[in-house]
């Protein structure tokens, strides 16, 4: 065991008094109390003299045993120090000590800390038991727990749980009695004893084992069996345990032999050695040579030596810090961490330590062990502080142990996984490389996407893999695989067994790389993508993922992938067509360019006529993007389409263009004949375009011109002068149509004058008639009623318009009482009439409007004439004799006529 620097302070005190006391101790049968400032108290408690003492630790009660005769006759006390008997503590219970009958004398006691046990020893080897409450006689009994011919020498209770112990040692012996059990079951321990005062219990920190200090060595007891030993060589005079140390004095080798049994009287010239002793951490703690010690007594935190010279010392125990200190200034970091540890240091003064003492071993050049002990400050010490000492290449392996532990400990940051893993490829270390990459997911403990930029980088692309595949991190797999390996087949593997969301992202990504070097298994895998898409991994899984749920891309995005690749894009758009109808217009749209390509560059008329065919029918479909698609057409030249495109816009005038560039006349006016009625203008652009050819068009110029007569589509003369441009075209070319045009518009004449005529008599007839109304009286003569056709009776109701009723049948009938019911309606016409003119009289917009988009602009400022827009409305209260409508009328007959002149 290494003798340790005195880790206790030792002081002393001059106790005179309480030596000479103490020695009266025995002659008066007082019992003196010494309080913590050393001040001495006493109370008489035998009237002879007392021979043991025992103090219990959690309670205020003294056991004391004495004599008050003459005799062998002890007498047992128990005293509670709380309580007062006339100044003195309160003796609670006397009862005799002595087994039975037998003269004996005490010779140890103990007492349990629950009060509920008591033991005496004699010297006869009779232990007695006290079993209850101790300071009451009623609730309690005394028993003979044992017998024997060996003095006792030791006794000690052991309380763990709920089990009870009781240690028994004699000069011979040593047994255990189980107490928790009725029949109280013996258990000898060992066939050798010890001395008086050589026993003690161990505190809980050496599990309350049973202490026999012998003179070879030192014996540790559990309940049912010996324990450990140390070999203390010398003759024990005491044995304590307190706070984790061991107490044996020894007597001196110089000293005589010990002397008989109970006797404590030593020569005054015995030296005595005292020794603490450290059982965990295997060192003395504290050694030196006493006068003739009397007691060792442990209270308040320190240790107090009462020798027979009339001196007490005080040992203190040094607290922890200095005890370290101590230690490291001898370079003694072993037992300082097991010193540190034995008092429950915490973790930051433990990885101190630590630190010290690996900085101790690297400045001996111990780097194996410096590092071991560096290892074990990892989550107090900043890892930057080791690192930096062990970068030299010489210590690699050094570093590399230390990164492990720190990433074992899952608190290594990126860079400490970057320097691992270059650790590991500047070695060469491909078995440990795989160990660190290959532990199980529980095991990882450092970030996996560093240790893939660090493989990557250093040229392990096999294990970089390795640790992205298993990882699942499938952007880092995709770029070793395509971008290092070049394993494209492979590639296109893992992107088929990815979830949708990354299947998608990742053939973005790398599509037109895989297009490149194995087009039709990527084309087949953007069919599938497009479409319905299902990981190729395990059936069971994709069921399960996938039921009921349809992954379906937009594969309009995808185009841009098949830029070099038209024959799989058109394969790939075909086929998306014929799965999904309602694809994205911009398939349709590639698709249609697709096969205009091919049709432009075919040259076998079978084969293009095909491809004419397959063309029409995707603009059919009805699902391109019509200025796209005619722009397509237009760059291919593919008239079929082109025509098609105009006639659904309802571009007829670039369809009758188109025609004309071509100079097809045929077609020109089977536009004419098909679109006119849409677009009545085609027929005058028609004329004009065959006018302005030199060749000979009299053929289509008056098939052109039939149609214009017929639907009255243009005025003579602007046929004429447009004729005019044309130097082929004869007076024979447009004589028809002049003399049908003179023929119907004389017929027009005609029919016009006659409605004047036949209007003017009317009007004169109304104006005799108003004129007759207002200057003569109206005899109504009629004697039928107008409404029932009844003659007429008294009371009857007349009209000016010579309409006569019977005054109940005009109130039966009539809606006003100032109307006639008879011309109530055509009155009501005629009221209308002059209202809704009056209402559009100011309809600019509209007769703007209606002017554009007539093909025949005269006939609708005509009919704006007639009803009245342009003229002041003549109002029944304008004065008798207005000239207006008369001279508006004189002009503008005068200048039809002049018009009519002109026309001829």
């Amino acid at each position: 065991m290494a003798h340790m620097p005195c880790l206790l302070h030792l002081s002393c005190y001059n106790c005179t008094s309480l030596s000479l006391t103490s020695a009266m101790l025995h002659m008066d049968g007082k019992i003196w109390l010494l309080t913590r400032s050393l001040q001495l108290t006493s109370f008489q408690a035998y009237k002879l003299r007392v021979t043991h003492l025992y103090q219990l630790k959690q309670h205020s009660i003294l056991v004391s045993v004495g004599q008050d005769e003459q005799g062998i006759n002890p007498l047992v006390k128990v005293w509670n120090l709380e309580k007062r008997d006339s100044g003195n503590p309160l003796c609670t219970r006397i009862f005799p000590a002595i087994p039975g009958s037998k003269p004996t004398e005490v010779s140890c006691l103990s007492v349990h800390e629950n009060l509920n046990f008591m033991a005496i020893g004699f010297t006869d080897g009779s232990v007695v038991l006290t079993k209850g409450d101790i300071t009451r006689d009623r609730h309690s009994k005394t028993l003979t727990l044992h017998e024997g011919t060996s003095p006792v020498t030791g006794l000690a209770f052991r309380q763990v749980a709920k089990v009870t112990h009781l240690f028994v040692a004699t000069l011979e012996k040593v047994h255990c009695y189980t107490l928790s059990i009725k029949e109280y079951p013996k258990v000898e321990l060992d066939t050798h004893g010890c001395a008086l005062r050589c026993s003690s219990l161990a505190d809980p920190s050496q599990d309350s084992q049973f202490i026999v200090a012998g003179d070879e060595c030192v014996y540790l007891y559990q309940p049912d069996e010996r324990g450990p030993c140390f070999a203390f060589d010398g003759h024990k005079l005491l044995a304590h345990w307190h706070r984790g140390y061991l107490f044996l004095l020894i007597r001196d080798a110089k000293s005589p032999n010990k002397t008989e049994f109970g006797s404590r009287e030593n020569s005054p010239s015995d030296k005595q050695l005292l020794t603490i002793y450290d059982l965990d951490n295997k060192f003395i703690a504290y050694s030196a040579s006493f006068d003739d010690v009397i007691d060792v007594v442990a209270e308040w935190g320190s240790f107090y030596i009462l020798t027979r010279d009339g001196k007490m010392f005080v040992l203190q125990e040094k607290d922890t810090q200095t005890k370290l200190e101590m230690l490291f200034k001898k370079n003694l970091f072993v037992m300082a961490i097991n010193l540190a540890k034995s008092q429950h240091l915490d973790s930051d003064g433990l990885s101190e330590i630590f630190r010290q003492y690996g900085d101790h071993l690297y400045l001996k050049g111990d780097h194996d062990g410096a590092i071991q002990q560096y290892i074990r400050t990892i989550g107090k010490l900043e890892p930057s502080y080791v690192i930096r000492k062990f970068l030299d290449a010489q210590r690699i392996h050094n570093l590399t142990a230390y990164l492990q532990a720190l990433h074992r400990q899952s608190l290594a940051n990126a860079d400490h996984t970057t320097l691992l893993l270059n650790c590991y490829t500047k070695l060469k270390d491909s078995s440990k490389l795989e160990e660190f990459i290959k532990s199980s997911e529980s095991e990882v403990h450092f970030d996996v996407e560093i240790a893939i930029k660090v493989l990557r980088q250093a040229a392990y692309h096999s294990h970089a893999v390795f640790l992205a595949e298993k990882h699942m991190h499938h952007e880092w797999y995709l770029k070793i695989q395509l971008e290092d390996l070049k394993n494209y087949q492979e590639g296109l593997r893992y992107i088929g067994r990815l979830p949708f969301e990354q299947a998608e992202s990742n053939m973005k990504r790398y599509g037109k790389t895989l297009m490149h070097h194995v087009p039709e298994g990527t084309t087949l895998l953007l069919k599938g993508l497009c479409t319905n898409y299902q990981p190729s991994g395990d059936t069971a899984e994709k069921d399960s993922l996938g039921r009921g749920l349809v992954n379906k891309a937009n594969s309009e995005e995808f185009i841009p992938i098949f830029a070099n690749n038209p024959r799989e894009l058109k394969a790939f758009l075909e086929h998306m067509i014929e799965v999904d109808p309602r694809s994205p217009q911009g398939v349709y749209d590639t698709l249609l360019e697709l096969r205009l390509q091919d049709w432009a560059h075919e040259q076998d008329p079978v084969r293009k006529k095909v491809l004419q065919g397959e063309a029409v029918s995707l603009l059919r479909s009805d699902n391109t993007v019509f200025d796209k698609a005619l722009v397509l057409c237009q760059m291919h030249n593919f008239k079929e389409g082109v025509l098609y495109l105009y006639e659904k816009g309802k571009l007829y005038q670039q369809i009758m263009h188109y025609h004309m560039q071509n100079e097809e006349y045929g077609k020109v006016v089977e536009a004419c004949k098909r679109y006119g009625d849409q677009e009545g203008c085609l027929w005058e652009q028609a004329l004009g375009y065959f006018a302005r050819k030199e060749e000979d068009c009299k053929t289509y110029i008056s098939e052109v011109l039939h149609h214009i007569d017929q639907n009255n589509l243009m005025p003579p003369l602007l046929v004429v002068q447009t004729l005019a441009h044309n130097s082929t075209a004869t007076l024979s070319v447009i004589k028809d149509y002049l003399i049908n045009k003179l023929q119907r518009e004389s017929q027009q004449i005609e029919d016009d004058e006659r409605k004047i005529r036949q209007y003017r008599e009317e009007t004169a007839h109304l104006r005799s008639e108003i004129q007759e109304l207002k200057t003569s009286a109206k005899i109504f003569q009629k004697t039928k009623c107008n409404m029932c056709n009844s003659p007429l009776e008294l009371p009857s109701v007349h009209f000016l318009c010579s309409h006569s009723f019977h005054q109940h049948c005009f109130e039966s009938y009539a809606e006003s009482e100032a109307e006639c019911p008879t011309c109530t309606p055509e009155n009501r016409k005629v009221m209308d009439m002059l209202r809704a003119q009056d209402q559009k009289r100011d309809l600019h917009d509209h007769f703007n409007r209606q002017l554009r988009s007539s093909n025949d602009g005269f006939s609708v400022v005509a009919d704006y004439f007639g009803r009245g827009v342009f003229n002041k409305l003549t109002l029944v209260t304008d004065p008798p004799g207005s000239k207006t409508v008369g001279n508006l009328e004189v002009n503008l007959q005068r200048d039809l006529l002049i018009h009519t002149k002109r026309n001829c």
